[in-house]
C-alpha cells in the first residue's frame, strides 16, 4: 500500500484520539463488513466491533432500529455518537485524507466508479449467491430465489469478466496504487468460489487478490 502524504498521519492519528471512538456494528460473515475492517487495518486505525447474527433477526430488533440503523442493516461504522451506514461510505470516511483515495481528480472519480460497480453489478450478483449457497443452502432456498439462481451466476460472471479484462495490464483497480475501489471488489472476490464462481476462469483477478493480501497491514476475513 502507498504510504500516507507527509504530514497527514499525525493529524488524523491526533483527530482521531480527540473526537471519537470508531466501532463497527458487524456480521463478521458479511463482505460488506469486512470492506470496512480491512480499510481501517491497512490505515492503522483502531476499530472496535460488536457483532450481531443476520441470520437470527438481530438488527430487525427494536433496539437496533432505534439506536443503530432504522434501515435494519448492517455494517453501521459508530464514530463516537453518530451513525454511518453502508460500507462504501464508511470505507470512504476512514480513508479521506490517505492514499486509498487518490489525490488526482479523475482518478478518484474513477475509483467511486468501481465503487458503485460493485454495489451495483458484482455484490448483487456474486455476493448474494455467497450468501444463498454457503449459508442458506439451496435446499432451503424459496421458489423466488430458485428463480434468479442462473440469472444472478451470469450477472455475476459478468462482473468478474469485466473485473479481470480491466486487470490485465495493470496491478491496480485506479492508478497505481491500492484504492478504496481495490478494497470494495476485494471483499467479495475473494470469496466467491463459496458463491460457485470459479476464480480460476480468471487469472488477472487471481494475481490481484494476492497483491491484496499482501499489502502491510492486511487482515483476513473472519
Amino acid at each position: 500500500m502507498r504510504g500516507w502524504k507527509a504530514g497527514t498521519i499525525s493529524a488524523r492519528s491526533c483527530w482521531r484520539s480527540q473526537v471519537d471512538r470508531l466501532t463497527l456494528h458487524e456480521d463478521p460473515r458479511s463482505g460488506n463488513c469486512y470492506k470496512i475492517k480491512l480499510t481501517a487495518a491497512l490505515l492503522g486505525l483502531p476499530l472496535e466491533v460488536r457483532q450481531y447474527d443476520i441470520m437470527k433477526g438481530e438488527t430487525r430488533t427494536p433496539e437496533f432500529l432505534a439506536q443503530v440503523n432504522s434501515n435494519g442493516r448492517i455494517p453501521v461504522l459508530q464514530i463516537g455518537d453518530s451513525f454511518l451506514p453502508e460500507s462504501n461510505a464508511a470505507c470512504w470516511f476512514l480513508a479521506e485524507g490517505s492514499d486509498l483515495i487518490p489525490g488526482d481528480r479523475f482518478q478518484r472519480a474513477d475509483m467511486l466508479r468501481w465503487m458503485f460497480f460493485e454495489q451495483y453489478n458484482h455484490e448483487p450478483n456474486v455476493a448474494t449467491l455467497r450468501f444463498w449457497l454457503h449459508f442458506i443452502g439451496e435446499p432451503n432456498l424459496s421458489d423466488q430465489q430458485r428463480a434468479q439462481l442462473i440469472a444472478k451466476r451470469i450477472a455475476g460472471c459478468d462482473a468478474l469478466t469485466l473485473m479481470d479484462r480491466h486487470l490485465a495490464d495493470r496491478d491496480w483497480f485506479v492508478g497505481t496504487g491500492a484504492s478504496l475501489a481495490d478494497i470494495a471488489l476485494y471483499a467479495y472476490t475473494h470469496v466467491a468460489e463459496e458463491g460457485g464462481f470459479g476464480l480460476g476462469d480468471y487469472p488477472a483477478i487471481g494475481r490481484w487478490l494476492e497483491r491484496v493480501s499482501t499489502l502491510p497491514g492486511y487482515v483476513p476475513m473472519s
